[in-house]
């Protein structure tokens, strides 16, 4: 026991009788060969954390450790020497029996003789005051052979103090923290902190993106004062925040024994460490310990236009609506990320007329310098042959999950030429708002083209150079939510015409609630109490919707509610709807309601019993303790029956954050005449008109007309047909998050979850003299599609964990009025059709030589279809079943 007390005593002691002075960090005595085992290992599973269901590798050796040099004034200076031999690697999972990929493979086999022969090369590593100063290797040895090194030489780095600061390893330069405890030091590393150079994004929207932790904790043991293991685990959770099922996790451990020491060389004389090193060997060169990007060339893949062709017919227009469309898709956008400009320019050409705005859209989501440089040669704004392909590029812009500066800029610059359609010309601008704003929320509003697009929309509203433009600009703020715009939207909310006054209130309902201050609010209670002038019900409603809505005043609520039974009949039904709605589903003001609804004047029966057809409801399409989606349709009717505008939106929430699902708003006007009736207050002058507009992920799409003014109307009611027409239709690339991980053990790792989907959403207005009634449609039709794909990779070895989640859905809205008689007869009714949900689960081991084993997981649920209610006395939610289906386990097999 004696004996071996003085073993350890030799290892890394902080105080030593052969050494002069005190140490601050780790310590080896002259002239003594250490001894050492270590290992590092790997697992990679689904979250759950069972070793027996996990994927992974281990990499155990032999480790030899001789001090070379101290300096002759301090002992915290010194160089020491370090060796791997007899390398093996295992399988961490025991049980995998004949299925073990490196049964019969000797370790040269595994990893390559040039591989082995260099990760047995000594390293050198000049410690001063227990910090790696320098670490020194062979010129060009491989990176993932380098790496390991590194992650082995980091475990070397430490002080026996406690204590916070900065230390520089394998992770990058990292905040530390030292535990000191009479028999262990814990050196506790916050990985988020970690500053290393490597390539990745996410998606900005919290509900799209991908939540992960990160943690980092290294043990060095202590026996009667002396280090005798070292112990490092580093783990690295995630999942997808709105799909929680698509999760992963990393656990990655390291560990360092001594077994014995021996007589070893003398130390090498000299004061300066270079010259130490120079006199051992000249091929030492140092290099950084920081970790080096380990990347892998794509050993018998196919060319982009081959894998074009092998997924072309899933994107053919018919199949869209399928989940393989949208796997197809994602799976392209990844090939795309490494391809040519040339290479793309070439598919695009070459590709007909039918597939190519699907093309278009991948193209336009890889986001990168040669996919942009290659859609913008093949586009030509001056020709009016390729509409189509313009508008759904500029869509796939709006999209963008990680857009940059040089997207920005390359749309201004089109803005600046020449269009051969005006409906382009308003997409660019109305993305260019989008753009700025998903900049903005990436730190990036100082950027000079986000400066110059911010001037440019607001200068268009304040001096506009052509009047039709202010739609455009105000389209453009809308996505782009700039603080400074919000007194030129008061501006044209109180004093523009009809039209221009509802999008200018709309842009003020997308605004976060602190910047509907009381300034506003008096604005908004002007226009809606028309102090200064007449407005139409759809600006006054919208006006009353977003005081409601934003921390109203005991004041603004009551003098709301007193409103009620002096507005136009329907506008009163609207109203009562709204307000017990905002009761019902417990709005934030739903309590000031409350207490002003104490007041006998505000809450009476005269007040509360007018009748109409108007309605608001909100209500849940799932809902869960971490999350909920919810859909709102509100509905508004002129005097005589027929719609003005009705607006369905879906909205998906996620603790504090929110998405803008889809809004889809249908407006029309002016249509009294068709049937002899009279027009409302303030809107006996108004233009036939009928379109819808569109919100679709955040970003608002250039709205669609059906028809514009009275010869426009009976054109179309004469030729009218009862086809839908499309609001957006295509492949959105929705979630988009990639990251490489350097573990501190010296492996790579590398997550990347994309999410897609095809969509069609339409609408249609029919209108009818002859059976005087009025029928809205409208149809949402999506798949969608989640890939998540996990790795870690040793260039020698990989592990693997693939996930996907799958699923059809529709949702279709139709609203019915026949105006023949009065009270008329509405008929609304919105069907969820049945939804059939996938998921899969890969977990593989390959070895670079091609063996590998592979474990397949399925499992499938059903959404059933329902109807779903639309106002108060029918607000049962819909049943959301989910009947258990078997799961399909093909664990093992070899490919």
């Amino acid at each position: 026991m004696i004996l071996l007390a003085i073993l350890f005593l030799c290892f890394f002691s902080s105080y030593s009788a052969s050494v002069k002075g005190h140490t601050t960090g780790l310590s080896l005595n002259n002239e003594r060969l250490y001894k050492l085992t270590y290992s590092t290992e790997v697992f990679l599973d689904g979250g759950k954390g069972k070793v027996q269901d996990s994927v992974g590798y281990r990499i155990a050796s032999d480790v030899d450790v001789v001090l070379l040099w101290r300096n002759p004034d301090g002992d915290d200076d010194q160089l020491i020497q370090v060796t791997i031999t007899a390398v093996n690697v295992e399988n961490v999972n025991q049980q995998r029996g004949e299925k073990n990929i490196f049964k019969g493979k000797t370790t040269p086999k595994i990893i390559g003789k040039d591989n082995l022969e260099a990760l047995q090369r000594p390293m050198l590593l000049h410690l001063v005051r227990g910090k790696v100063k320098e670490f020194y290797s062979y010129e060009n040895e491989p990176v993932g052979i380098e790496n390991l090194k590194r992650g082995l030489a980091s475990l070397f780095q430490m002080q026996l103090s406690s204590g916070t600061t900065n230390e520089v390893d394998i992770s990058g330069d990292c905040k530390v923290t030292y535990q000191a405890q009479h028999d262990k030091v814990v050196k506790i590393k916050a990985l988020d902190t970690c500053k290393i150079e490597r390539a990745g994004f996410t998606t900005v929207n919290q509900v799209l993106g991908v939540s992960s932790k990160a943690k980092s904790v290294t043990t060095y043991k202590i026996e009667d004062s002396f280090v005798t293991a070292v112990h490092a685990e580093e783990t690295r959770d995630f999942a997808l925040n709105f799909l929680q099922t698509i999760a992963g996790k990393i656990v990655s451990k390291q560990k360092l024994e001594l077994k014995t020491t021996e007589a070893g060389p003398r130390m090498v004389p000299g004061k300066q460490v270079a010259g130490v090193i120079k006199a051992l060997d000249s091929k030492y060169t140092a290099i950084p310990i920081v970790g080096q990007v380990l990347q892998r060339a794509c050993q018998g893949c196919p060319s982009l236009a081959e894998h074009w062709q092998s997924i072309r017919k899933h994107l053919e227009p018919e199949n869209l609506s399928n989940a393989k469309a949208v796997s197809s898709f994602l799976a392209f956008i990844q090939h795309l990320r490494t391809a040519r400009r040339e290479e793309i320019l070439q598919i695009l050409k070459a590709e007909k007329k039918e597939v190519l705005p699907q093309l278009v859209d991948a193209v336009t989501s890889a986001q990168t310098p040669d996919s942009l440089e290659a859609i913008l040669d093949f586009l030509d704004f001056k020709s009016d042959s390729s509409i189509v392909l313009q508008e759904r590029f500029l869509y796939a812009c709006g999209f963008a999950s990680h857009p940059d500066e040089e997207l920005l800029r390359a749309l201004l610059s089109k803005f600046k030429g020449s269009f051969a359609s005006n409906d382009i010309r308003e997409t660019v601008m109305i993305i260019i708002g989008a753009l700025v704003r998903k900049l903005c929320q990436n730190e990036g509003c100082k950027l000079k083209a986000v400066v110059e697009a911010k001037k440019l929309i607001l200068n268009g509203l304040e001096k506009p150079e052509k009047k039709e433009d202010t739609m455009m600009y105000l389209l453009a703020l809308k996505n782009a939510l700039l603080p400074e715009g919000i007194p030129l939207l008061l501006k044209y909310a109180e004093a523009g015409e009809g039209p221009i006054s509802h999008l200018a209130i709309t842009v003020l309902q997308r605004y976060d609630v602190s910047f509907i201050t009381d300034e506003v609010k008096k604005t908004l209670n002007r226009i809606y109490h028309q102090n200064r002038r007449v407005h139409e019900k759809t600006v006054r409603t919208t006006a009353a919707a977003v005081i409601l809505k934003s921390n109203p005043s005991y004041m603004d609520v009551k003098n709301i509610l007193l409103s009620i039974g002096e507005l136009p009949k329907e506008m009163n039904k609207y109203m009562l709807t709204f307000v017990r709605d905002i009761l019902n589903f417990e709005m934030p003001s739903s309590k000031m309601i409350r207490q002003v609804l104490k007041e006998m004047v505000a809450h009476n029966y005269d007040r509360f019993s007018k009748s109409g057809s108007s309605s608001a409801y909100t209500g849940y399409i799932e809902r869960s303790p971490h999350a909920a989606s919810t859909y709102s349709l509100d509905m508004l009717y002129s005097g005589s029956g027929i719609l003005r505008r009705s607006n369905l939106n879906i909205f998906q929430y996620l603790g504090k954050a929110d998405l803008h699902g889809s809004q889809v708003v249908i407006e029309a006007q002016g249509l009294e005449s068709l049937i002899a009736a009279t027009p409302d207050e303030g809107e006996e002058n108004l233009d036939s008109y009928a379109g819808m507009s569109a919100i679709l992920f955040d970003v608002q799409l250039r709205p669609v007309t059906f028809f514009n003014g009275y010869s426009d109307l009976m054109s179309k009611m004469l030729s009218a047909s009862s086809d839908p027409v499309s609001v957006v239709k295509g492949l959105i690339l929705l979630i988009d998050h990639s990251q490489d991980i350097q573990l501190q053990s010296g492996l790579k790792a590398n997550m990347e979850i994309q999410g897609g989907l095809a969509i069609d959403i339409s609408g249609s207005m029919e209108f009818s003299l002859w059976y005087r009634e009025s029928k809205t449609r409208v149809k949402n039709r999506v798949a969608v599609v989640i890939n998540s794909d996990v790795t870690v990779d040793s260039s020698f070895v990989k592990a693997g964990l693939e996930s996907r989640a799958e699923t059809e859905a529709g949702l279709e809205f139709i609203s019915t009025v026949q105006f023949s008689q009065y009270p008329f007869l509405v008929c609304m009714q919105m069907d969820r059709a049945e939804a059939p949900f996938r998921q899969f689960e890969t977990k593989y081991e390959r070895l670079s030589t091609g063996r590998g084993y592979v474990s397949r997981r399925r499992k499938e649920s059903l959404l059933s279809g329902c109807e779903l209610p639309l106002h108060q006395e029918n607000s049962e939610m819909c049943n959301v079943v989910f009947p258990p289906q078997p799961e399909s386990d093909n664990s093992g097999g070899w490919f």
